[in-house]
């Protein structure tokens, strides 16, 4: 049995929200992306299959149009810590999407969300970790 292709949704399309639709639309999944500011469409590749909405998404009538009931996945990644968050508790408190991820800039808020089972990705975090990694790494040669 293969792997089941998935229903995202991403919130911002920026390069990263741009880089996950391209990459999740190049393996077949169904992706919808949505954004405030159409121009930042262009950073899809030529290949992307999925539907672009250019909409606010704290609009709850934009999350219903791009059929958040049936996601699978919701990713927020646009760069404002609160957007991402209230859509985040919408999607997993609201419409009990199986998966949210959020990005958050403010490592602070991270346990908050956390706490409504949204995943959170934070490149502060993420960083520590990798110097650590690799200062660690030099310390023990």
């Amino acid at each position: 049995m293969g792997k089941k292709n998935l229903y995202i949704i991403i919130i911002g399309c920026g390069k990263l929200g741009a880089f996950l639709a391209n990459e999740f639309s190049k393996i077949g999944d169904s992706v919808v992306v949505i954004d405030k500011n159409g121009r930042k469409f262009s950073k899809l590749s030529v290949d992307f299959s999925g539907f672009r909405i250019e909409e606010d998404a704290l609009d709850e009538d934009i999350l219903i149009e791009a059929k958040i009931d049936q996601a699978d996945v919701l990713i927020c990644a646009s760069n404002d810590d609160d957007t991402n968050i209230m859509i985040a508790l919408i999607a997993k408190r609201i419409y009990e999407t199986p998966v949210v991820i959020s990005r958050l800039y403010e490592p602070t808020k991270t346990e908050f969300l956390e706490k409504h089972d949204v995943k959170v990705i934070s490149p502060l975090h993420l960083s520590v970790q990798e110097y650590k990694q690799i200062i660690n790494g030099y310390r023990g040669k």
